[in-house]
């Protein structure tokens, strides 16, 4: 027996923002009014099943609008794309970002992650709950990272509701309560999942056509608070006038201005709103040279230049590549995951802020070497600035002929369409995030097939992190042979490092691989005091401040017993508390859990209870329950179906075994 929601209605506003989404209901099957015609024969199922990719863009839409998913709205929703009930409610509460209970229209996240905690985020929350109370109109959630980690403490405000002023594109410094047009999945561009692509968007996201999509979407306001204090983060939620400025990009790296850089050369120095300054920096030069060499070239330039893939795995991007492009069954897509949600991790933000253009133009160079006409960009929905300037960036391509039916006049259609994730850490995983673009809950799937065979839509996929596309344009303007020169020679290229905690300068730095922990902190400015130092973020590990000396590639790590993961450094000294540290790393795990798999969903919850059993005990005493968190973690790391779990422990067993956490 399926789910059914009685006789809930949607409201007036709630149709208007599916409607605006979706375009209005051509039958009473789809919630339009009843006809005659109706009466005789069912119709338009079949194109309603093939828009279900269309239920979470739907679910933003309601939440943007109205701050949370009614049942009414939810079976709205259902009837225009025929999706059960059941499915839905499993999609609309599997992210964090919605709510199916009523709440007000300003939600305030507080961030509670480890950078934040370390800076005093617990103290924050508590003194912004007491002082918000629920006649303020505000909903103040403890919020997991919010990828502001070297700006820490950090909220980020979110106002539901239709603005009253058109959106605009932010200027680089960006306004202190930016209305950010939410681009709806059409106006990004796109053919329908299955059709092949390579057909432009363009006309129609502006006429409002194309299997029921309708261009732009409600607008919502937004406005991030960090460094936040009470007062600031209280003032950005209530008043909106008075809320802090957002700064630049560059603020984030502070080596901006530095001519050597590789991958962060343009930010600081480059318009990232204008296009023109893009090409004036040598952007869509590594296009070109992509449309002279041909796909096949491509590829071998990649391979030969050893790029790896930067979000953790460290597959050969090459090899990726090759194996989707040499599938017989189309058509292929490519998905950029920009859901970077690991905890420390922010690199990703800072280079779709500061230089979006670069991650256009590499996406259209993976599309075109791996033979994909169709591109999505799945973006985290806590990152509206990113947002705005992508939406503009792909909006200025496209009409500029860099994206469509004739890229550069080459012949070559591609396009791209933005899709917003909302608060989920599992959807970093590549088929759990095909599962969530798909409309379905962002669950892993199982191996084989790979991506590579059977991705997005059941059709050869490539996935790429923004960083690894990044890399691609220096590969291509000069060459796999002086790229592979830079780094080692197994761990090839330029790498982004995110450090954050107890250090005078936190931001993105870029340095070869090869480089030492040690010189990167040095860079950062490390304190005195320092008690530990977390590689890789939450699943990754701690080491000692006398393994400074660690080389930061994937095999120096390795070899030292830890990880690189997607480059996060986050240092601590002693005046963290580590134990609370630890405890903060297994409610993440616990929350993010998709709850698929037992050993994840399952361990997860033990983890968690053991440290919190451990918190305030050392020695003999918690030897037993260290003992349970070992078996516990052998089990989640053996069995668990992805990531998540099979890393969940690793930071916890670091801290016990390098650090004597709990001597």
């Amino acid at each position: 027996m399926d789910l059914r929601f009685g006789d809930s209605k949607p409201t007036d506003e709630e149709r208007a923002a599916v409607d605006a989404l979706l375009g209005p209901p051509e039958s009473s099957w789809e919630g339009a009014d009843r006809s005659d015609a109706d009466l005789r024969w069912a119709r338009g199922g079949r194109e309603a099943r093939d828009r279900r990719d269309q239920l979470l863009p739907a679910l933003h839409a309601l939440n943007d609008r109205v701050g949370w998913i009614s049942e009414g709205a939810l079976d709205y929703v259902c009837r225009r794309l025929t999706v059960p009930p059941a499915e839905a409610y499993g999609v609309a509460t599997f992210y964090a970002m919605f709510s199916v209970r009523p709440r007000p229209a300003t939600v305030l996240h507080v961030c509670t992650d480890l950078a934040c905690t370390a800076a005093g985020a617990s103290r924050l929350c508590a003194a912004v709950e007491s002082r918000l109370g629920p006649e303020s109109g505000v909903k103040v959630e403890r919020s997991p990272c919010l990828g502001l980690c070297e700006r820490a403490p950090a909220t980020l405000v979110i106002r539901a509701g239709e603005s009253a002023r058109p959106a605009q594109e932010d200027t680089p410094a960006g306004p202190a309560f930016e209305d950010e047009a939410v681009q709806a999945e059409g106006g990004s561009g796109g053919a329908a999942p299955g059709d092949g692509g390579g057909t432009s968007r363009s006309s129609e996201a502006e006429s409002g056509g194309g299997k029921g999509r309708r261009g732009r979407n409600t607008l919502h306001a937004t406005a991030i608070c960090a460094p936040a204090t009470p007062d600031r983060a209280i003032a950005a939620a209530t008043a909106p006038e008075s809320a802090p400025t957002e700064p630049a990009p560059e603020a984030a790296v502070p080596q901006a201005g530095d001519p050597t850089l590789t991958l962060l050369h343009r930010i600081g120095t480059t318009d990232p709103t204008s296009l023109d300054d893009y090409r004036a920096h040598g952007g869509y030069t590594a296009l070109r040279r992509a449309f002279a060499l041909g796909p096949a070239a491509v590829i071998r330039e990649v391979t030969d230049a050893g790029l790896v893939g930067r979000g953790g795995a460290a597959f050969p991007t090459g090899r990726k590549w090759q194996a989707t492009a040499a599938q017989p069954d189309h058509p292929h897509y490519l998905v950029c995951n920009a859901d970077e949600s690991e905890p420390g991790t922010f690199k990703d933000r800072v280079l779709m802020e500061g230089d979006p253009y670069a991650l256009v133009e590499a996406m259209t160079i993976a599309a075109y070497a791996t033979g994909a006409h169709r591109g999505y960009l799945y973006l985290r929905g806590e990152y509206p600035r990113a947002l705005a300037r992508l939406t503009h960036a792909i909006e200025q391509a496209r009409t500029r002929g860099l994206l469509g039916d004739d890229v550069l006049g080459q012949g070559y259609a591609f396009d791209i369409e933005i899709r917003r994730g909302a608060g989920a850490y599992i959807c970093g995983e590549e088929t759990a995030l095909f599962n969530s673009i798909e409309g379905r809950r962002g669950e892993p799937r199982s191996k084989p097939p790979f991506p590579v065979e059977k991705g997005l839509f059941g059709k050869p996929t490539v996935e790429n992190n923004v960083e690894t596309l990044v890399n691609v344009l220096p590969i291509l303007t000069m060459g796999a042979e002086a790229y592979a020169a830079i780094g080692t020679p197994t761990s090839t290229g330029p790498k982004l490092f995110c450090v954050s905690g107890t250090v005078a300068r936190p931001g993105v730095y870029e340095l070869p691989f090869g480089a030492t922990l040690g010189e990167l902190l040095a860079l950062a400015g490390v304190r005195d005091n320092l008690r530990a130092v977390l590689l890789g973020g939450a699943a990754g590990g701690f080491v000692r401040p006398d393994e400074l000396d660690i080389p930061l590639t994937f095999e120096g790590t390795r070899e030292a017993g830890t990880t690189l993961g997607s480059g996060v450094v986050m240092a601590f000294d002693d005046t963290v508390p580590l134990p609370r540290l630890l405890l903060r790393i297994a409610e993440f795990f616990r929350d993010e859990s998709c709850g698929q798999c037992v050993p994840c969903r399952v361990g997860t919850v033990r983890q968690e209870e053991a440290l919190h059993r451990i918190a305030d005990r050392t020695g003999a005493a918690a030897a037993d329950d260290i003992a349970l968190l070992r078996e516990v973690g052998r089990a989640m790391r053996d069995a668990s179906i992805c990531g998540l779990g099979q890393t969940a422990w690793n930071a916890v067993e670091s801290a016990i075994d390098r650090l004597g956490a709990y001597e």
